[in-house]
């Protein structure tokens, strides 16, 4: 994750306290918790014997994602609480591997971001670009009755505003293609590689059940051209910041 060393992540905290005004991340970790508390109780972790066991479970989780979840026909054509669902399925997660991934990119982007930007306007930003990246999917598959869930858009909005925000950040990923070796690179050369990936998925994607790539592009565009527009006439903060990314994507 983030490397805790002198003349690292410390003081980039300290340089970066006084522009948001308060230390710490407690929007970030708030989200984080948030998130992992609304999985472990839904039907979908295992651990709420509520629900039941076998078919029981099963219908459970079906009946928690579409009432949580987006369905863009719905979204458009149902009823006016249909519109909230953007903002519900921001919490939902569909396994513990969806959580985790998103998270992590969260932990590790968020912090930072949050403090740039300060604890309130981080938190709206992450709400109104989250719910306007799932509201662009769903725009796209007007007519598809399947469920989005994940926080993915808004986590990419985060990548998009820390590109803009950091983009010298030192980043150290693990590509498959390079056997995993750890390689350390500044932010934009990533999170501008990462991009592409997401465009190129999108592109190809389907409207059936996977990877809503087209909300990761929408909500990373999102996130750039805020940051771009709110922090333009600013100067941006250079910083040696070293973060961690792993193989699983938002």
């Amino acid at each position: 994750m983030i490397e805790r060393r002198a003349g690292g992540w410390r003081d980039v905290r300290a340089r970066l306290r006084p522009l948001a005004g308060a230390g710490g991340s407690p929007v970030t970790y708030g989200l984080i918790a948030l998130c992992v508390v609304v999985f472990l109780l839904s039907p979908l972790s295992g651990f709420n014997r509520a629900y039941g066991t076998a078919d029981a479970l099963l219908a459970a989780q079906a009946g928690y994602f579409e009432r949580w979840g987006v369905i863009p026909s719905e979204l458009w054509h149902g009823s006016a609480s249909a519109l909230l669902t953007p903002l519900t399925a921001l919490f939902v997660h569909g396994s513990w591997l969806h959580l985790l991934g998103n998270l992590l990119f969260l932990y590790v982007f968020g912090a930072m971001a949050e403090e740039r930007m300060g604890h309130l306007a981080f938190a709206l930003f992450y709400l109104v670009c989250g719910y306007l990246a799932l509201v662009c999917y769903a725009a796209a598959h007007a007519d598809s009755g399947q469920t989005l869930v994940g926080a993915s858009g808004a986590i990419s909005a985060v990548l998009g505003a820390f590109l803009r925000l950091f983009p010298r950040a030192r980043v150290t990923s693990l590509f498959p293609f390079l056997l995993f070796l750890p390689l350390r690179f500044p932010a934009w050369i990533v999170l501008v590689f990462w991009f592409v990936l997401q465009w190129l998925a999108a592109r190809n994607a389907s409207a059936g059940p996977g990877v809503a790539y087209l909300a990761h592009v929408a909500g990373f565009a999102a996130g750039f051209l805020y940051a771009w527009g709110r922090y333009r006439g600013g100067a941006r903060v250079k910083v040696p910041a070293t973060a961690t990314e792993g193989e699983s994507q938002p």
